[in-house]
Order: structure tokens, then sequence, then C-alpha cells
């Protein structure tokens, strides 16, 4: 999967890294993809929230080394 863009929001709590994934996918065209990497462990169920909400697709959610991995295709 060829990411389009990323978005680095280490050290950033709710709803801030929700507010800049938003921001950034406004900007993108749709089926673009987004990598959002966050530590706020709230941050993967704030996701699954945000992609049921605004149509985007979550295509994956991964963890390692204390980081979350978001990412997202525009609708």
């Amino acid at each position: 999967m060829d990411v389009t863009k990323e978005l680095d929001t280490r050290g950033l709590l709710c709803p801030l890294p929700i507010l800049k994934a938003k921001k950034a996918l406004a900007e993108m065209a749709s089926g673009e993809v987004l990598k959002v990497v966050s530590t706020d462990p709230g941050s993967a169920r704030d996701f699954q929230a945000f992609a049921r909400q605004t149509g985007n697709e979550l295509v994956s959610q991964d963890t390692a080394n204390g980081e979350f991995i978001h990412v997202l295709r525009r609708r």
C-alpha cells in the first residue's frame, strides 16, 4: 500500500491527533492514504470512532514500541 502522507502526532493527546488527521484528510484526494503515528493509548479507539463517523476507511492499526500506527484511506 502506498502511503500518500504521514502525520507525526507523537506526544499529543486526544483530541489533537484526530484534529490533525481530519485536517490532513481534508487536503487529500479520494482514495489517498494517510498514516498517523501517535503515542496516545486512547488513539486506537478514537480513530475507530473517527472512521465510523466520517466514512473514511480505517485500513489498519498497529502498535510497536509504545507507538500506535493508524492508516486511513480518504473517502
